[in-house]
């Protein structure tokens, strides 16, 4: 009787098993056979999740024929083959020195084909514009509020956190690189694809980002659903399961009556004349009026309230005015320092009655709401540079 080494039967398990499944694959003249599923995904009632996966960010709008992507709050240029900044901006009608100081580059520089160049101010549009309801608590279209804060943080003489544009509808947040941030390290923080993040802005294969950079970052896409079973985005987790008591009400509740309170029981203290001392930290409201956008850190560093245009601005709280100054579009911009090493910023004001280095008391006039498209008071609150919600410190 023959012996076998155990290599060679394990050579000819492998090749009986592959002549089984070529048995097993279409011809052209016999019967269709259905492909062998290499995944075991296909078919078989399993989940797939390759649909979802493909959709976690939608595509770069196309641009128009200048080359220009418009969105409410800014604009930017795809740079095409053999462009320089120069070029760019002779196509869109900006000076070349204006466009390239912006994104901190030369008019000389030279471009990759598909690089997004942000433009410092609008043109006109020469297309279709990348449009979308302003959803509730959206900030008003064109105004950069976070940068707005953050330039009056820097006449302070303090660091200044990531800036960013507020998104309205299917806008992406505008991204400005600050020094030692990297491609993967800003992809990282908005949860996107580092590979996504360059083909949006065309970077190069290193995805190597310069200091002052503006880099918009991929939106969202929404997941096409499998069966019908609901799907997520990648990463977001599995949807919470509705209760059954959302389907079927409770029983309606049939509360005995309390008993008659016995005399002994002291009445209750008044407590609305004692404060304690976290109360007592709390600030007054900077303006009268709804909040529209709410805080929502690394987007909306505060809070913006809705107040008619010449209403009074007050001081959060007691404090020494730090810094008055204004934006590229001369909007005012107000920042006081108080205790613990706490700042308040107000942005969208107007007719500013105080001055750098003034003390104001809490409750104190300094300022009226600028008359705008709505008219509104952006407010933040800051421990250092790092900004908290304002909602907590507000009465």
């Amino acid at each position: 009787m023959t012996r076998f080494s155990p290599a060679t039967r394990a050579l000819g398990l492998s090749c009986g098993l592959m002549l089984t499944l070529t048995a097993c694959m279409p011809t052209g003249d016999g019967p269709r056979v259905r492909p062998i599923d290499w995944d075991f995904r296909g078919g078989n009632g399993i989940l797939n999740t390759s649909a979802a996966a493909s959709a976690a960010t939608e595509r770069r709008p196309t641009p128009d024929g200048r080359g220009v992507i418009s969105y409410p709050n800014y604009q930017v240029a795809v740079a095409r083959r053999g462009d320089t900044v120069a070029s760019v901006a002779a196509r869109v009608g900006l000076s070349p020195d204006e466009l390239a100081r912006y994104n901190a580059l030369m008019p000389t520089d030279n471009l990759r084909a598909g690089e997004i160049i942000a433009l410092p101010r609008r043109v006109s549009a020469g297309g279709a514009e990348v449009t979308g309801a302003v959803p509730t608590g959206a900030a008003p279209a064109g105004v950069d509020v976070t940068a707005i804060a953050t330039t009056a943080l820097d006449r302070v003489g303090t660091p200044t956190p990531p800036a960013t544009t507020i998104p309205i509808g299917n806008e992406p947040v505008r991204h400005q690189v600050r020094r030692g941030e990297t491609a993967f390290s800003i992809a990282r923080s908005y949860s996107v694809s580092a590979k996504t993040l360059g083909e949006w802005n065309g970077l190069g294969p290193d995805l190597a980002v310069r200091e002052g950079q503006y880099l918009i970052i991929p939106v969202a896409g929404t997941p096409a659903p499998i069966g019908s079973a609901p799907v997520t985005v990648p990463g977001q987790g599995s949807p919470t399961p509705t209760p059954p008591s959302a389907a079927k009400p409770l029983p309606a509740e049939k509360p005995t009556p309390a008993a008659e309170k016995p005399k002994e029981t002291p009445s209750s203290p008044a407590l609305s004349g004692s404060r304690t001392t976290a109360s007592a930290a709390k600030m007054v409201m900077p303006a009268q009026g709804a909040i529209i956008r709410p805080y929502a850190k690394g987007r909306n560093d505060g809070i913006d309230i809705a107040a008619a245009a010449g209403s009074p601005v007050k001081a959060a709280d007691a404090g020494t005015v730090a810094a008055i100054t204004k934006d590229t579009d001369q909007t005012p911009i107000i920042v006081i320092r108080h205790a613990d090493n706490i700042l308040t910023v107000y942005a969208g004001v107007d007719a500013i009655t105080v001055k750098k280095g003034d003390s104001v008391a809490r409750g104190q006039t300094i300022a009226k709401v600028r008359a705008a498209q709505p008219s509104f008071l952006h407010f933040e609150v800051r421990r250092g540079v790092e900004s908290t919600d304002p909602v907590a410190f507000l009465q």
